[in-house]
This record gives C-alpha cells, structure tokens and sequence, in this order.
C-alpha cells in the first residue's frame, strides 16, 4: 500500500512500504474474471501460506537490489549455511564458451535461489533462468528470468522462449523435473527429467555442467503431492505451499556437489535425447554419493 503525508513544506513523503505480492491480484492475474468467486477465507488462508507479509517485507527493504545482488542477499535472508563441493569444476568465466547448468530440484525455492546466487557471482551475472512464471512478479529475480507458463496462453510460446534463451550470449541454469522433488520409494529425487536441455545444448554446442544440491520439504509436502497424484488433479496444490516450505528450511545446511562438464558432443545418436537426459539426471545423484550424503 501507499500512504503518504506532507511535511513542514507541503511536499509529499512516503511513509510505509509498497506491497510487492498481493495474492488476490495473482489470482486476478491467472484466473481472471472467475477470480472473485474465490472465498474470501481462502484469499486470507492463502496469504498466511504463502506468508505474504515477510515476503513484502524483504522485497520492500531489497527493492533496489537485482539480479545476482538479490539472490545473494536472499541467501543471507534465508540464512542458509552452504557447502559447495566441486567448485573447481565450475568452467572459467573467460573460456568464450556458453554453459548449461543443471540440477536436480530438492527444494523449489531455496535450491533455485543459492544456485543463481553462485552462478550469477561466477559469470558476473551472465545466465537465465527458466523458471514458472509466477516468480515473475519478484522484481528482484525478474531480469535473470525467462518466466514459463506451460498450462496458459503462453504455452504456445514456451518453445521460442527457450530458443531464445539458448540463443543469448547467457548461460543457462535449468531444472530439468520442471517441478521440485518428490517422495518416491522411501526417498527424495526428482520426476523423469525432460529432453530440452540435451537437444538444444547440442543445438548451440553448450557443454553440461551436472550439479547436484540437497535437501528436502516436510513430509506434509510429499502427502500433499502424492494425494494430488492419486485424485489426479490438475492444479498444482503442492505449489502452494512451497514458500511456507522455504521458511520452515530456513537456517539449515545444504551442499552442493559440482560435476565436471560433460562435453556437448557426448550426446550422440547412441541413446535419444530422452535416454540422455537420464543419464546426466543419474549422474547428478551419482556425484552425490550415498543416501545418507544426500540430505534424504
């Protein structure tokens, strides 16, 4: 909100925050008309889950932050106490080569946020993001995003979107589940990773950088996915609560395992781009050792 007052002058002067996040504009902005048949217990419901406050809050007194500035300091918000193995192998930034990063997909929102933090401090900045486009509406995160709304009207441009961004003299750091981890068999790992990031770093000869990054949600998180799966619902409930997931990790410790780049010729015609996309998703979790290393 803006409140404003006039000093000894006449003049105007701000005196509280501008709100960022406003749930009931997010589902005016995705739902449209039908938006005004949302109970209003659940508009308030959904701003304690989401924790609309502490996230204006933050936007509010980091509003002149972007980009790499704003992840790092997301991180010491988070306070999130970070080892990274493998560091070497992150390529030099002045080789005039154009990288691929990815990762599996613990977290969905911490894991996300530290990986932009250390890629964006590595190449000065230079790497996108392929992300939900909800996350569009962090002014902070907009610049190093390319928002993604596969299910809306703009899932007819996700693939030129992603032309776009492997066309660009950035980096890219991808996700490749699409959605964060789930339980499955007793464990944390990632749905079946998709085939984009093999066919088009091939396409543009980018190298693979596998990285992997521990951690998990709580087990509400993992029943709430899995009965969603079960009733076959379309909406992502899970999503909803992924910001009360990222409060409920704050000040815990992560490590972050750092493969050596895989060279972009390896992806041959050998396997489909499917069954490669697999074996850097094996990898990933190979380079992180046992269960027992993997923060499970």
């Amino acid at each position: 909100m803006d409140v404003s007052t006039n000093n000894t002058q006449g003049e105007s002067v701000e005196e509280s925050f501008q709100k960022t996040i406003d749930v009931k504009k997010v589902l005016e902005s995705k739902l449209g008309r039908r938006a005004k048949y949302v109970p209003a217990f659940l508009v308030s419901w959904l701003r304690r889950i989401v924790h609309e406050d502490e996230v204006n809050d933050f936007l509010w007194k980091h509003r002149h932050q972007f980009g790499t500035e704003w992840l790092k300091e997301c991180v010491k918000y988070l306070d999130m106490q970070v080892t990274i193995e493998g560091k070497e192998n992150l390529p030099d930034k002045n080789d005039g080569k154009l990288y691929t990063f990815v990762s599996n997909h613990p977290l969905g929102g911490e894991d996300g946020v530290c990986l932009g933090a250390i890629i964006g401090d590595h190449y000065d900045g230079r790497f996108r993001y392929l992300v939900n486009d909800l996350l569009l509406f962090l002014p902070g995160l907009r610049p190093v995003c390319i928002g993604i709304n596969k299910t809306g009207k703009q899932s007819r441009n996700f693939p030129a979107m992603v032309e776009a961004g492997f066309q660009s003299d950035n980096h890219m750091l991808m996700f490749p589940a699409g959605l964060n981890s789930r339980m499955i068999n007793g464990r944390i790992h990632d749905l079946p990773w998709k085939k984009t990031f093999i066919s088009k770093s091939v396409e543009y000869h980018r190298d693979v950088v596998p990285i992997y990054f521990s951690g998990r949600n709580s087990n509400r998180f993992y029943r709430i996915a899995r009965w969603q799966k079960r009733l076959g619902l379309k909406v992502n409930i899970a999503m909803l609560f992924l910001v009360d997931e990222m409060y409920r990790n704050v000040h815990k410790k992560f490590r972050i395992v750092i493969g050596k780049p895989i060279p972009w010729q390896t992806f041959d015609k050998s396997k489909t781009p499917k069954e490669w996309a697999l074996f850097v998703e094996n990898k990933v979790y190979e380079q992180a050792g046992p269960a027992s290393l993997r923060g499970e």
